[in-house]
């Protein structure tokens, strides 16, 4: 049997939002994929995966997961000393979930139960989310477990709050003029600090407000909007949503971004919106047009997500 390809993913709406308990949808996205292989470890790159996710074992080892949810680290351990190491080309500190393929990989393949992703119901979604947070939070300092269960299911995940998560079919992709894109904002953005900065405001009773009046009902309206294929309020509300960052999440934004995002909302030609914590990484754009919004953003590295 092949060793199965994890995908990385995209948190289409709810950064920082489902913090706060709004509702989140995401997708996978197979551009960028990882594996857990067997080599020599002569290259740099096999040698350092190998010994991170040695000591990702022992941490491993260290917690206490649920009986039916439980990993054979021994075997993991053993499979270390013959070379195993992560193979992946997702980027790191670009939001697109790189420790999430990492955390789905070895649950697959360690994992003492076996679970096929199509037959895991809503409840046992629920405990895995749980599972695969511990397991992801020695990457993070904390970690909600939805990036590795997304890469782990290979699905659209709806996440309806913070305790509940859905499979979810999204309207197909099909090729109009419309488009879903991720712009490079050519720096890196790390996820821990970010978290801090949202947290520090979060402090300030102004912002709890509008997060909780403004971000999280435009947010869940983008969601309820784009599943129903309606598209003029999908845009109406990601204008009001990408108007509330550019206020609100200054800090998230990556510099190289500033003025782009900007002329979007001054010209409605696009909007754009954090693609995970920001502070650099990808940063998602939602278009009419995309043959305009490319001419607009000329000199910036973009990657077409999904058409309509």
């Amino acid at each position: 049997m092949a060793n199965p390809l994890f995908y990385a993913k995209i948190l289409l709406f709810g950064e920082y939002g489902i913090i706060e308990d709004s509702q989140g949808l995401t997708l996978p996205y197979s551009f960028y994929k990882g594996t857990l292989k067997f080599s020599d470890l002569e290259s740099d790159f096999e040698k350092t995966s190998n010994i991170s996710l040695q000591k990702y074992a022992d941490y491993l080892g260290s917690l206490n997961l649920p009986d039916s949810f439980k990993l054979n680290i021994s075997k993991l351990q053993k499979d270390l000393k013959k070379g195993l190491f992560f193979d992946s080309n997702i980027p790191q500190g670009y939001g697109v979930g790189s420790s999430g393929a990492l955390v789905a990989a070895i649950f697959e393949k360690y994992s003492v139960k076996t679970y096929l992703p199509e037959h895991i119901s809503k409840d046992q979604l629920k405990e895995l989310k749980k599972v695969f947070g511990e397991m992801e939070s020695y990457f993070h300092g904390k970690s909600s477990g939805i990036d590795p269960l997304i890469c782990y299911m290979n699905l659209p995940i709806l996440i309806e709050n913070k305790e509940n998560v859905d499979k979810v079919s999204i309207p197909e992709s099909h090729e109009g003029k419309g488009a879903i894109f991720l712009i490079d904002s050519g720096m890196t953005g790390e996820t821990g600090p970010m978290v801090q900065i949202f947290f520090e405001k979060m402090k300030t009773e102004g912002f709890r407000k509008t997060m909780k009046e403004e971000f999280i009902r435009y947010n869940n309206a983008c969601i309820d909007a784009f599943l129903k294929k309606e598209m003029n309020p999908l845009f109406r509300n990601l204008k009001s949503l990408s108007v509330w960052a550019y206020e609100h999440f200054k800090p998230m934004i990556p510099e190289s971004i500033y003025n782009a995002w900007k002329k979007g909302l001054d010209t409605n030609a696009y909007y754009l919106k954090l693609c995970g914590s920001g502070g650099g990484g990808y940063i998602l754009g939602f278009t009419k047009d995309y043959k305009k919004a490319e001419k607009m953003l000329e000199g910036f590295h973009k990657e077409v997500i999904y058409r309509f």
